[in-house]
């Protein structure tokens, strides 16, 4: 992070990755503006995940949020010693393991030009038309909810753990269509080969729900380190940070 190499902090049984970080990007207040940048936070979270990449080539690590920031190292151990039976719990959890990602977006046939619609002769058949076009999409979207169920039952079958994420939108996800599955699966690392396979199989049935360039497209993303399932919910950036100043990690 910020150019410094990591480098481990030992205590309580437990080894913390950390980088040497200045106040003038991560001190509390730099660190929200910070936060606004886009192009800024794409590259922290990039560097981020280089170095827990790194780190799943060798074991199963717990990835703490991006933005975790202590005043200094004794903050770090401070948090291991405080947090060290959930720690290891968690890391029992997660070991051997890795996530796997899968979305499911659905996408609807674009509405013809008005030229090629047929052109309603009174306002009551112009409503009516609109009720059925409203009625057939509902529909498209109940069918892609129910074989989104349908898939993601499956997959937990095969998976230690699942976690249901809320649905991206267009914009924050980048992709055209609507997301009716977001979903994460905790996969024992050597049945990650088996796990993929039985996504790749469900996504040729998957997208035949409508066919054309229309209908279902299923989204495989992994393997990352378990992120959805470290549980640091609790450990949360206003609760470390002790004060203004100092370098930070």
């Amino acid at each position: 992070m910020a150019g410094a190499p990591p480098r481990r902090l030992a205590g309580e049984g437990l080894v913390a990755i950390v980088g040497d970080v200045g106040e003038e990007d991560f001190a509390e207040s730099a660190l929200r503006k910070r936060l606004e940048d886009l192009d800024w936070v794409s590259s922290t979270a990039r560097a981020h995940e280089a170095v827990v990449a790194a780190l799943m080539t060798v074991t199963s690590p717990l990835p703490l949020r991006l933005g975790t920031v202590f005043r200094d190292d004794d903050g770090v151990r401070t948090m291991l010693r405080t947090q060290k039976d959930r720690f290891l719990e968690l890391l029992g959890r997660v070991d051997g393991r890795v996530e796997w990602g899968v979305k499911v977006y659905m996408y609807l046939p674009e509405a013809a030009p008005e030229t090629e619609q047929k052109r309603a002769a009174t306002g009551r058949d112009y409503l009516r038309q609109r009720s059925h076009r409203h009625t057939a999409q509902e529909t498209q979207w109940q069918q892609a909810e129910g074989v989104s169920e349908t898939l993601h039952a499956e997959l937990a079958r095969h998976a230690v753990a699942t976690r249901l994420h809320r649905p991206q939108g267009a914009v924050l996800s980048g992709v055209r269509g609507r997301n009716v599955l977001n979903a994460a699966y905790l996969v024992d690392r050597v049945r990650s080969r088996e796990f993929t396979k039985i996504v790749e199989e469900k996504k040729d049935e998957t997208v035949a729900i409508t066919g054309g360039p229309q209908g279902l497209r299923v989204e495989l993303t992994g393997p990352w380190a378990a992120y959805s399932f470290s549980g640091d919910e609790g450990l949360r950036l206003d609760e470390r940070r002790e004060g203004e100043g100092g370098t930070r990690r």
